[in-house]
């Protein structure tokens, strides 16, 4: 029985390879993309990138999307709160595991866990424990494109932003960066690759510095 699955969707290299390993699989059908927008900035939560081009992303993948709105003030319980009433949503439709991109952070998996099982989903990890390196590897041989949106400056030399993420990229990180940015030192955009019909254009605007730590690369839509 192929059992039906929610992808928590970042718009990042690694839910793209989330998405690839699921849609090789012939136990699990990904239904849906699930992203968190901060509203006061109609961008996708932590990577920075406008909700336009998640849209254009989304149909690019072949896949419905399911944008949930938090504030910069949400609160945890509130946070909850919006995503319990978006997976019901999903319950309803047969959906039974939600998956994750994550790597190989115990707590966030633990996070995730516990908070599906009280609402009787499961949680599901393709790339749990894979070697980051060589999954860094993978994802541009396999054909894959993307850009660096964001870079944690306390980690990170800012000149990474707007960076392609390719072998490059990879040879220059540094040895205490993690290669595939698992610690949250970059998150990225990925805007081609084997699970796309079509390369979502960008051009590459203003950079910007937040909180005297996050650098930002903004992306606009190109036609």
């Amino acid at each position: 029985m192929t059992e039906k699955v929610l992808l928590s969707w970042s718009g990042g290299k690694d839910a793209a390879l989330a998405l690839h390993e699921l849609q090789a699989s012939n136990d699990y059908k990904v239904t849906a993309l699930l992203t968190t927008v901060t509203q006061e900035y109609d961008r996708i939560t932590m990577h920075g990138v406008r909700r336009v081009l998640l849209e254009l992303q989304a149909k690019a993948v072949g896949l419905p999307l399911h944008t949930v709105f938090i504030s910069t003030a949400t609160t945890d319980g509130e946070y909850r709160t919006k995503m319990r009433e978006a997976l019901q949503r999903h319950i309803d439709a047969g959906v039974s595991y939600v998956a994750f991109g994550d790597l190989f952070l115990e707590e966030v998996r633990r996070y995730r866990e516990e908070n599906l099982a009280q609402i009787d989903l499961h949680a599901l990890f393709p790339l749990w424990k894979r070697d980051t390196s060589r999954l860094a590897q993978s994802f541009v041989h396999a054909g894959f494109k993307a850009i660096i949106t964001c870079v944690d400056g306390q980690h990170l030399d800012g000149s990474f932003v707007g960076r392609r993420f390719n072998e490059q990229l990879l040879a220059d990180l540094p040895p205490s960066v993690d290669p595939c940015g698992e610690n949250g030192e970059f998150h990225s955009f990925v805007y081609d690759g084997p699970i796309f019909t079509n390369r979502v254009r960008y051009r590459t605007g203003a950079t910007v510095l937040r909180d005297d730590r996050f650098y930002y690369c903004d992306l606009l839509p190109s036609h």
